[in-house]
């Protein structure tokens, strides 16, 4: 597995986030997280690269391994455990640079800067994005389209190689082309990487997905995870009240 959580609470302060989350994600697959708003979607995917820290969020119980290491563990480097495990914010955020020097940031830093070139191209090429800005990479990336963006951020996180690809809502801001265009890269990508997406899309959870995690949060506002399996099953044979009610827009 690429991904084992175990028990996993986190809190902000003295207000607790997630509760007691337990999972194990497949290698070279796509796992969906979904649930409504509020309900800690966000909060556990950022804690698998220890991005939630940032915004305050510590873990309380349990464990997260991530290719067979704690990542919590006080000896883990934040910089490769980052470069292992990149991630795609719900907006595009292109740095106020060019195109090339977008995809270019992360290998000057932690990659091997003799291939520099190589190595943006074959980003740009991942992401699906090569064919459309080759002739116009000294442009600024402020320049693109918002579709465009998105998949510049994805080959910006790919340009590193990463073995991990956190999504969290990619697709939000995007219209249906767009959104398409990323699924497809998606449905590519699934093959080098493992990929986890928080999605509130759920049908797009039904076509890109491999496993669908559904979570909810309790009476206090707590997130916690209802269920846990392939997607075919889970949207058609769900074996929760809860996800049966979610999955068929009783709740929301």
């Amino acid at each position: 597995m690429a991904i084992e959580i175990s028990h996993f609470s986190c809190a902000y302060g003295e207000r607790l986030a997630l509760e007691n989350i337990t999972l194990t994600i497949p290698a070279h697959q796509v796992t969906a997280i979904i649930g409504p708003s509020g309900c800690g979607k966000s909060t556990l995917l950022k804690c698998l690269n220890r991005l939630a820290e940032l915004e305050g969020a510590k873990p309380v119980a349990g464990a997260v391994q991530i290719l067979g290491q704690d990542i919590y563990d006080r000896s883990v480097n934040l910089m490769t455990l980052r470069r292992q495990v990149g991630m795609v914010l719900q907006k595009p955020v292109p740095f106020p640079m060019s195109i090339f020097a977008n995809v270019a940031y992360g290998i000057r830093y932690l990659g091997d800067r003799r291939w520099v070139g190589a190595q943006v191209e074959q980003a740009l090429q991942q992401a699906g994005l090569w064919a459309e800005v080759k002739d116009r990479l000294n442009d600024s990336a402020l320049k693109l389209s918002g579709g465009q963006q998105q998949r510049l951020c994805i080959a910006r996180t790919l340009a590193v190689q990463p073995q991990i690809l956190l999504m969290d809502e990619p697709c939000s801001a995007l219209d249906p082309i767009s959104t398409a265009t990323i699924e497809e890269l998606i449905g590519k990508l699934r093959h080098q990487l493992t990929i986890v997406i928080v999605t509130h899309n759920l049908a797009q959870a039904r076509r890109i997905a491999d496993r669908t995690a559904f979570l909810h949060g309790d009476e206090r506002g707590v997130g916690r995870l209802i269920e846990y399996g392939e997607t075919r099953h889970l949207f058609q044979s769900p074996q929760h009240a809860l996800t049966r009610a979610y999955v068929q827009g009783d709740i929301g």
